[in-house]
């Protein structure tokens, strides 16, 4: 017996939640073409799917026209193109979305704010950030993990890193993002020796921390030349955590070496490495060359640039 239109909808509603999370566009055109076969196109919760779909795969041209032909523009829709945006880095289409969402008197939910306040940390704006904080709190957010992550971005991203460092000391709960998301504030503004404090503090009280959190650290240390105190952690990453360090890791490192003029070292490292080096690696290891005037190790890694055939 055929399936009436109507019982169609929960199955395809499910398709188009997998396209969400997978971003497989050639998948959702099909899918798409499928529900207009079918007759439920029309379907708000259908056209809700396709807008959510389409805007996790980038399509905001797409995800907007279907947005624009909902009858019922939920709080889910805008939350869709809102993010869809931000995670595009259209940061002020994103906030005029918002602003449309607050004209239609639509309820802000706990998945509406973070993607705002990402909007407001990339164009530097912190008086609405301020503004958006205030949103926060008086919707009830203001302990929800990804609202106070978002905030602390916020925060140190506009360069208010008091501010920044307020919601994470006052978050009852932090995981591994809240750390790396303070620690990487600290670095971004040259505040290394906070960085060391903060992340010394969180070893101490068994705090959870991550691959970014050592990145962070480890930049830090390049930055301050405190080499013997970034080889430290290193080893703490490998040896206590047991983390297998990424080309990231291995970048600081060098960098490290290199600014404090250890360049046959940062070099050994290099080329001891399980991976390839990529072009910032390289780049970082032959500015320490320069820096130091070491022609014959710059002359080796020109050598080994040349011979693996590396060209980006």
């Amino acid at each position: 017996m055929r399936s009436t239109p109507q019982a169609a909808i929960p199955f395809y509603a499910s398709l188009l939640d997998a396209c969400t999370s997978t971003k497989n566009m050639t998948n959702l055109i099909e899918i798409h073409a499928q529900v207009i076969t079918h007759g439920i196109y029309r379907h708000d919760f259908i056209r809700s799917k396709l807008v959510s779909a389409y805007a996790s795969c980038g399509q905001i041209p797409q995800a907007s026209f279907i947005f624009s032909l909902c009858n019922r523009q939920s709080t889910f829709l805008f939350n869709s193109l809102i993010r869809a945006y931000a995670s595009l880095n259209f940061f002020t289409q994103s906030l005029s979305i918002f602003r449309r969402m607050l004209d239609a008197a639509k309820y802000i939910d706990c998945h509406t704010l973070p993607s705002v306040l990402k909007s407001c940390a990339g164009l530097s704006a912190l008086r609405l950030g301020r503004q958006v904080h205030g949103v926060v709190l008086i919707s009830g957010f203001a302990f929800d993990l990804a609202n106070s992550n978002s905030l602390i971005n916020m925060y140190a991203k506009c360069g208010d890193l008091a501010g920044a460092r307020k919601v994470f000391d006052r978050m009852p709960v932090r995981n591994e993002i809240s750390m790396a998301t303070m620690l990487g504030g600290y670095g971004m503004h040259g505040r290394a020796g906070e960085v060391l404090v903060l992340f010394d503090r969180m070893l101490d009280e068994g705090a959870g921390v991550d691959a970014v959190c050592f990145t962070a650290v480890l930049s830090a240390c390049s930055h301050a030349r405190m080499v013997e105190k970034g080889l430290e952690y290193f080893w703490i990453m490998k040896e206590r955590f047991g983390m297998k360090p990424s080309l990231e890791h291995y970048t600081c490192l060098a960098d490290m070496l290199g600014r404090a003029g250890r360049v046959e070292e940062a070099e050994e490292l290099v080329m001891k490495m399980e991976m390839e080096p990529d072009r910032v690696l390289w780049a970082a290891l032959l500015a320490s060359c320069k820096l130091h005037g070491k022609v014959e190790v710059a002359e080796r890694v020109f050598d080994k640039i040349h011979t693996s055939g590396f060209k980006d």
